[in-house]
């Protein structure tokens, strides 16, 4: 038996509804900055992230800090985020790797993303996180 999406809501909580009505997060648009990272990483407080997203691929020119020019591009489906990223440093040393990360929104609005990375081309790996500017 089908029901209509009206009987449906006479069955959930308000709050319950407010989530399954709920948009996906689009990065586009956004400036997000490192706040948090492991040894083996880059990116720092002073790195700034440049998003653009079209449909489910995002791209973003990043720098700030010790990483002179950076770019990534990769798939988002509004709460997940696979990306490959290329990035030299101020010691002009280039750098490439892979990461997988959950972009949630915070309590104020903004976006944040935990990040699991690794380099593809020098050792290491770890964890990051990045937060919207207000």
């Amino acid at each position: 038996m089908l029901y209509s999406i009206t009987h449906v809501r006479s069955f959930l909580t308000p709050a319950c509804v407010q989530l399954y009505m709920t948009e996906d997060i689009s990065l586009d648009g956004r400036i997000l900055v490192g706040v948090a990272n492991t040894e083996d990483g880059e990116v720092s407080g002073d790195t700034r992230f440049e998003f653009e997203q079209e449909g489910e691929r995002i791209y973003a020119h990043y720098a700030g800090g010790d990483i002179v020019d950076g770019h990534l591009v990769g798939t988002f489906d509004g709460s997940e985020w696979d990306i490959r990223y290329s990035q030299i440093n101020s010691k002009h040393e280039t750098a490439s790797g892979h990461s997988v990360g959950s972009v949630t929104l915070l309590d104020d609005g903004r976006v944040r993303v935990e990040d699991e990375w690794e380099w593809e081309s020098q050792d290491g790996s770890g964890e990051s996180a990045l937060e919207e500017v207000a």
